[in-house]
């Protein structure tokens, strides 16, 4: 008889959805076996593999300002951040990294920043459409924070039909200790739920390992993305920013963020789950 772990791991791999925050606490046990651990790996791999097959897909990411309101306690281009050099690309500018992305053979730009207070909505919907106008075989994903619904709604009218926006964590609680007051969890989830209404491939994610984070805040954060239904998972571990609040914390994990990415890729086969920067940067391989 296959122990607990296996019996989880084989569900997820047949239905996508386990029945409770309970179940996927259990997948996150810190002391099950190599050898079972190792399951929940070759199954995610063969998956992904069927899905996608063992090509290499890349992505132009325009990091377009590190300006931004908000004061997150984690994130090194907070306001505070006073000794960070501040810039905001125009439009030309983004547009030629485009050009040149597109000469790479990139098909999907994303455009990334914080919430630059400069930045309208008509301004990046201007952007959005001069993209479409120089490569209408392109995907645009914007990854710009939150906006009213009404912004999102012109986005997706512009052209930009995928927008990322993790939700860092589900738990008001552990959410209120990592943003300034004025953020709100509530907001986060609306800003999400607002985006799959409209039609938007939706992203999401979290940090692993953020300060204070349990394998409960994660749990729930796994039966919150079953129930979102996520097109693309930003998920790497937590890396302390010395400018920040925060920057005397620990790393996330490496072997737990890998072992999330096989739970989320056996929940959700087709979505883009990317390798992302935070992750190279704990470990190169």
């Amino acid at each position: 008889m296959p122990g607990r772990f296996i019996t989880l791991v084989r569900r997820l791999a047949e239905s996508g959805r386990l029945s409770s925050a309970g179940e996927y606490r259990e997948l996150l046990d810190p002391d099950v076996a190599e050898g079972d651990f190792e399951t929940l790996r070759q199954q995610a791999r063969r998956l992904a593999d069927r899905v996608f097959g063992r090509g290499v897909y890349v992505r132009a990411l325009v990091e377009i300002t590190n300006r931004c309101r908000n004061n997150c306690l984690y994130c090194g281009i907070r306001r505070d951040n006073r000794a960070l050099e501040r810039y905001a690309l125009p439009p030309g500018q983004i547009l030629d990294c485009c050009a040149t992305a597109y000469a790479a053979g990139m098909r999907t730009f994303v455009l990334q920043g914080g919430e630059n207070p400069d930045f309208t909505c008509d301004s990046v919907c201007a952007v959005v459409k001069a993209i479409h106008e120089h490569w209408p075989d392109a995907a645009v994903t914007l990854s710009l924070g939150e906006w009213p619904d009404a912004a999102y709604e012109a986005f997706f009218r512009a052209g930009a039909s995928r927008y990322l926006l993790r939700q860092e964590t589900v738990d008001a609680l552990h959410y209120g200790k990592l943003h300034p007051p004025g953020m709100s969890r509530d907001n986060r989830l609306r800003c999400q739920a607002s985006l799959k209404r409209i039609g938007s491939q939706t992203g999401t994610g979290i940090m692993v390992g953020s300060p204070w984070q349990t394998l409960d805040n994660i749990a729930a954060d796994l039966a919150y993305m079953a129930e979102l239904g996520p097109h693309m998972i930003g998920i790497g571990p937590f890396i302390p920013h010395s400018a920040t609040p925060l920057g005397d914390f620990p790393p996330g994990s490496v072997p737990l963020t890998l072992r999330l990415i096989s739970i989320l890729r056996l929940m959700f086969p087709g979505a883009n789950i990317p390798a992302t920067t935070a992750l190279a940067t704990l470990d190169p391989e």
